[in-house]
């Protein structure tokens, strides 16, 4: 992997490190939408800050009593839609909304419930191709995928999920022309970075094992 050294943090030492105890560790994390199917056919929109890609499967963390995790224990379907760092404002309208109802006693206080969190957010549904829960328009990645599995993490408040993709759409604006390649330069995903939104800076490198290779003027 190629890097450029870090501009504005000192060198590092055991001295400089404090023990802390911080009631969260999202430390610089992807934002997804997870559309999934309600009971009544209905759809469910969330905002997640928790999901990772290994090959074609998702693996996904979510809170044990939302409607999301409800929805995929009997409907496994799901579209997980990537929005960029100006789409920051729908996700957090979102936020407080929960499609379950009543509300469960472990939301955080302010929670409501929200039939339509499309509406709520100012988001739009558009129809997929292989699963019945609709993409986020907008968004400028949109995978369709199942959920393969779906169970309790080891400490019982979470539930963790694998979904398979089984189709990708990406905005022709950040796909390298005459490829599948999402152009890295041109796609840069919302991070949710201890409980604030951030995009990505100016490009430091890339890996040795990028089909997508440019030359990153390195720091002298």
């Amino acid at each position: 992997m190629r890097t450029a050294p870090p501009r504005d943090l000192p060198a590092q030492t055991a001295a400089t490190h404090l023990r802390i105890e911080p009631s969260i560790l999202y430390f610089g994390t992807p934002v997804v939408l997870l559309s999934t199917e309600n009971q009544d056919g209905s759809f469910n929109l969330a905002p997640i800050s928790s999901a990772w890609a290994l090959g074609r499967t998702i693996v996904i963390g979510l809170g044990r009593t939302g409607q999301t995790a409800y929805n995929l224990g009997s409907r496994p379907d799901l579209v997980i839609s990537l929005p960029a760092p100006d789409q920051w404002p729908a996700v957090e309208r979102l936020a407080p909304l929960t499609g379950r109802h009543p509300v469960p006693s472990g939301k955080p206080e302010g929670c409501r419930y929200e039939p339509d969190k499309f509406a709520a957010a100012g988001l739009t549904g558009i129809p997929s191709d292989l699963v019945r829960p609709p993409r986020v328009a907008g968004c400028p990645i949109q995978l369709e995928a199942r959920a393969e599995q779906v169970r309790p993490d080891a400490s019982g408040d979470f539930v963790i999920v694998e979904a398979g993709v089984r189709r990708v759409h990406a905005d022709s604006r950040i796909v390298v022309p005459g490829t599948d390649h999402i152009d890295p330069a041109a796609w840069s995903p919302l991070v949710y970075n201890f409980r604030h939104y951030f995009g990505l800076g100016p490009e430091l490198g890339h890996s040795y094992r990028t089909q997508t290779p440019r030359t990153v003027e390195e720091p002298t």
